[in-house]
């Protein structure tokens, strides 16, 4: 927005501007030149009044500035005050119309304000004079979106990455280009772009993980872990990441390397879901006293809250002929108003329960179910 200032001495000249007559006076260009840095620096510490005040003081001084129009647009902008930040740009306009930042600023606030011819122009004008406005070009994205061309917005979110200065700002466009990819369920697309964004040199967690996704849709598993394992090593709080790998480590058939993942998981955050995978690779060892403590390990840290872990935990629970707490948990989870449709555990629980001679449990379960689905022939 403003370039850097020369702002230790120009605030302690503005200082002077109260002393006696004895002092120095401060010329007024000087005075104007720390007024529009106080307005900079109270923007950038979100106290936007104050800084409108600063500019308006300026604006008494030097009312000519052509950066003070659109100074005040940024202001306004960050306020949500999209009309008067349009009309700031406008004005910028009028004293500087080859600033690219100006007509890119103004197309961002046409396109937010609804205004897409205006918004188209105002950007291409943008992009004419500076043909890398990473800005501009996520506009014109976000214009494709609107209206539904997403070959566009997939080419002009690229285009932004590629333009945009940091490695940061690079991964959020080249994701966005790759959530219209994933959202359209165009995967080989979807799986170039990414392997190329990584090529490119853009290693995030979210484009590593993305890449991995796809690589699974490819049936490409190895290179899928490899992606994963690099994205976890870039996220470091985020368990869920050597999780994938340990489950791709399995489908691989690599026990070892599954349970390796899985406790690289475990040291981000303990979770049930991790401990049960653990038990089940342990049980398929013939371990059953480490299958054991990992079973007691997922029972001390289940959450309650997820019912992806609540269902694995209880057919594990069953697997290790701990049937009625496997039962319990189903149940509970069948009589929650949240899972009303859910037929498939419905049916779960009522197997369960007939299996135990649990008639009250198999009724309500079965009752359930046949709300859920008014299809179902048989329960359970």
């Amino acid at each position: 927005m403003f370039p850097r200032p020369r702002a230790l001495s120009l605030i302690a000249l503005l200082a002077l501007s109260g002393c006696d007559d004895e002092t120095p006076r401060v010329k007024p260009k000087d005075h104007a030149e720390g007024l529009y840095v106080k307005g900079t620096a109270e923007y950038l510490q979100g106290h936007f009044d104050a800084a409108l005040a600063s500019f308006e003081a300026m604006k008494q001084i030097a009312p000519d500035d052509p950066r003070l129009p659109a100074a005040r647009g940024e202001v306004y902008l960050s306020m949500g005050r999209l009309t008067d930040a349009a009309a700031e740009f406008e004005a910028a306009l009028k004293l500087e119309p080859k600033r690219s930042t100006n007509w890119s600023r103004l197309g961002f606030i046409q396109t937010q304000l609804g205004q897409v011819v205006e918004a188209q122009s105002s950007l291409r004008k943008a992009l004419s004079l500076f043909p890398k406005d990473f800005n501009a070009l996520e506009s014109l994205g976000d214009l494709d979106l609107k209206k539904g061309d997403h070959d566009a917005a997939v080419l002009h979110f690229t285009l932004a990455s590629n333009a945009a200065p940091s490695p940061e700002q690079k991964s959020a466009l080249i994701m966005r280009a790759l959530d219209v990819l994933s959202s359209k369920q165009r995967y080989p697309e979807l799986l170039a772009a990414a392997q190329k964004a990584v090529d490119d040199g853009i290693h995030t967690a979210d484009v590593l993980a993305t890449l991995g996704d796809a690589l699974v849709r490819s049936g490409n598993l190895t290179e899928a872990a490899n992606a994963y394992r690099d994205a976890a090593s870039r996220s470091p709080r985020d368990p869920t990441l050597w999780e994938l790998v340990g489950e791709i480590q399995m489908k691989l058939d690599k026990p070892g390397d599954a349970i390796s993942a899985y406790k690289e998981s475990l040291r981000v955050k303990d979770r049930a879901i991790v401990h049960v995978a653990l038990a089940r690779i342990y049980l398929g060892m013939k371990d059953a006293s480490a299958a054991k403590e990992e079973l007691s390990a997922a029972l001390e840290s289940v959450s309650g809250q997820d019912i992806r872990e609540l269902r694995e935990l209880a057919s594990l629970l069953a697997t290790m002929d701990r049937k009625p707490d496997a039962l319990r948990i189903l149940a509970n989870l069948s009589a929650e108003q949240d899972h009303a449709k859910d037929t498939e555990l419905h049916v779960a629980t009522a197997q369960l329960a007939r299996e135990l001679k649990d008639t009250g449990i198999l009724q309500a379960a079965c009752a359930r179910a046949t709300a859920a689905d008014a299809t179902l022939k048989k329960c359970p």
